[in-house]
């Protein structure tokens, strides 16, 4: 635990225990009233110092009503209420309420410590050294100097310093700070890794990628640190209606000590009753509470969305996720993986092997993706034979001669150019079609896949009260389809540029229909971040999403799991209900307590429970926000049918 709480606690120990001295020698003694008020200060001036000075120096900087100064005012006349005539002591009641309120700030502490430090955990990420090889030798050096391209050496047990490719070892790491997620993840050779990893085996050489500060873990670092500056709405109406509720419940508990009497027989007499009655009057009223546990229920809120790999910008977002009704998915790399492989090859004329050799052969020195699943396909074969006079066709294909024959590999208007008729693929995708010595060969389909979990996010999305799912991509009509069709989504709009995806939004935004709630866009790649920032609220894919994308968006899901768009959506719900719970919960006791209060039945221990019992109370239900709930440890994963469906 904290060391400042450590001390708060036992401060609160002792000052409980000068307490009980206190009221054990005033019970079996009979000291006069300014004695017995000695013998109280003690313990009160040891539980309530530092609110006392805060108050002051509320009222030194001009900003004097906060709840500093309402237990003040409340205490100190509870101490001077002895003295006034007619009046009882209540010197233990003025203590016990100060006591108790030290108990609730010291909760309200530890609660917000746990929230943070499920948030600064995160700084973990960051090693505070990098080996660098220079000049020959392996340099100790601190990370935010590595420069991009160097040659980084990270031995077992160590943090990955920045984002890098592993140019040389193999090895497992451990992703679970960064995404959550307990299965070590195998890299080697070619590999991309990500900042704030643990390698658990091997030694591993790196190149570096990108600059410390703008690697993966300061990225999420400096997200999370600036979440708490978004306030929720509830939250800025919280702290308005305090500074503008706090000056009010003094005032009327100012002209409740006062004017009552008035009507009374004796003023004198029924002053220090109605004096006792504002006291409870301003104790009750104390918004702690809700000042306390809105703020530390959104904070708690973040954290414990954090803990899933869920980054959320600030508490306003949690508002407005918790509110969605509509959710829009780009296509590629957002519902489906964004890599591609040979789903089918279609040949004529040729043998299957044949025709998917000429063609990896044709594309050996292209770095095009659907190039690359050429060679994996093909193997070792796409390595051998001869190939000359390779000639790229902007947005056709390419020509090469493979073996002494000219092949040529790309779409329909490159075979209409060379006067073929290709095949029409019999499932969606992007077709590859062949020519091999000027006679059409056949095609080959590629294919992206699928998204193990999209399946069940788009079901746990209608679990969870969407209204409307809705798929925007800029690939062609009959592969948005097909993707469409597998995930059970209703509404597609393909072949459609970043300004139209734009467009799209804010057509859904301005539907009456959708108007009920928000909208919710889910992307990943740069051409997503003016969409991302149009909608209501902006999910994008963090782990292998764009710069671009991650700054546009106000939650950024670590994971690049469609499934943690329902589980973001249910975590603010919850945090949400838990604020609304708390808000309730405050003003339905102070009520209650306030009603006994004008009617003299309520006692100072009734104001202590109003205010500080419900406090705590509040705090501890706030920390349930922390808490991931079962449902949304991890969404269901079957076994993906991968499908054939274009980029």
């Amino acid at each position: 635990m904290h060391t400042s709480h450590n001390k708060k606690l036992q401060r609160i120990l002792l000052a409980a225990a000068l307490l009980g001295v206190a009221a054990v020698v005033d019970h079996y003694t009979a000291l006069p009233m300014w004695q017995t008020l000695c013998l109280y200060l003690v313990p009160y001036l040891l539980a309530g110092y530092d609110v006392l000075a805060e108050a002051w120096e509320g009222i030194a900087e001009a900003d004097p009503f906060n709840e500093n100064l309402l237990m003040s005012v409340a205490t100190l006349g509870a101490l001077a209420l002895g003295f006034v005539p007619g009046g009882t002591p209540e010197f233990a009641e003025a203590v016990f309420v100060m006591l108790f309120f030290q108990v609730g700030e010291y909760f309200e502490h530890v609660a917000e410590e746990r929230s943070r430090g499920a948030i600064s955990s995160l700084l973990d990420m960051r090693p505070d050294v990098a080996h660098v090889e220079r000049g020959g030798q392996v340099e100790d050096v601190a990370p935010a100097t590595v420069g991009i391209g160097e040659i980084v050496v990270v031995r077992p047990g160590e943090r990955i310093p920045t984002d890098a490719t592993v140019v040389e070892g193999a090895g497992l790491l451990d992703t679970a700070s960064l995404t959550g997620e307990s299965m070590p993840q195998s890299v080697g050779p070619g590999s991309t890794v990500l900042s704030g990893c643990i390698n658990l085996s091997g030694v591993l050489r790196l190149r570096v990628e990108k600059s410390f500060g703008e690697s993966t873990a300061s990225r999420i670092i400096e997200l999370v640190e600036h979440a708490a500056a978004n306030k929720s709405e509830q939250e800025a109406f919280i702290r308005r209606f305090a500074r503008v509720y706090t000056p009010i419940v003094v005032g009327l508990a100012l002209l409740l000590a006062v004017v009552p009497p008035f009507f009374a027989d004796s003023y004198g007499a029924a002053f220090p009753l109605w004096m006792s009655r504002a006291l409870i009057f301003l104790v009750v009223s104390c918004p702690c509470a809700l000042v306390v546990s809105v703020p530390l229920s959104f904070f708690a809120g973040i954290g414990g969305a954090s803990r899933l790999g869920i980054l959320i910008k600030g508490g306003n977002h949690i508002d407005a996720l918790a509110q969605a009704r509509a959710v829009v998915f780009d296509k590629t790399g957002t519902l489906t993986r964004g890599t591609f492989e040979v789903q089918s090859v279609h040949p004529r004329g040729l043998g299957r092997e044949e025709l998917l050799r000429l063609a990896a052969r044709a594309e050996r020195h292209s770095t095009h993706p659907i190039a690359v699943s050429l060679r994996q396909a093909a193997g070792a074969e796409a390595e051998g034979g001869s190939v000359a006079d390779v000639e790229e066709l902007a947005g056709r294909g390419i020509r090469a001669t493979v073996d002494g024959i000219e092949v040529c590999a790309g779409n329909v208007r490159l075979m209409q150019e060379l006067g073929l008729q290709p095949d029409e693929p019999t499932a969606g995708g992007t077709a590859v079609h062949v020519s091999a010595g000027g006679a059409y060969a056949g095609y080959i389909l590629i294919a992206d896949q699928l998204k193990e979990d999209a399946r069940s996010a788009v079901e746990a999305l209608r679990q969870a009260g969407v209204d409307r799912i809705v798929m925007l991509t800029g690939d062609r009509p009959e592969a948005a389809a097909e993707v469409a069709a597998a995930l059970g989504i209703g509404e597609v709009h393909a072949a459609l540029l970043p300004a139209d995806k734009v467009a799209a939004v804010e057509k859904l935004l301005a539907e009456g229909d959708a108007g009920k709630g928000k909208i919710v866009f889910v992307g990943d790649g740069i051409n997503d971040a003016p969409v991302l920032m149009r909608a209501d609220v902006g999910l994008a894919m963090g782990a292998l999403g764009s710069e671009a994308a991650i700054e546009a968006a106000d939650v950024v899901l670590m994971h690049d799991r469609p499934s943690d768009v329902a589980a973001a959506i249910r975590l603010s719900r919850r945090t949400l209900g838990i604020v609304r719970q708390n808000v309730w919960l405050a003003i339905g006791v102070k009520v209650l307590v306030l009603l006994l209060a004008a009617i003299g039945a309520a006692q100072m221990w009734m104001a202590v429970f109003a205010d500080v019992g419900v406090t705590v109370l509040a705090v501890l239900n706030a920390m349930r926000a922390l808490r991931i709930p079962s449902a949304g440890k991890r969404m269901p994963q079957p076994a993906a049918r991968e499908i054939a469906h274009g980029a």
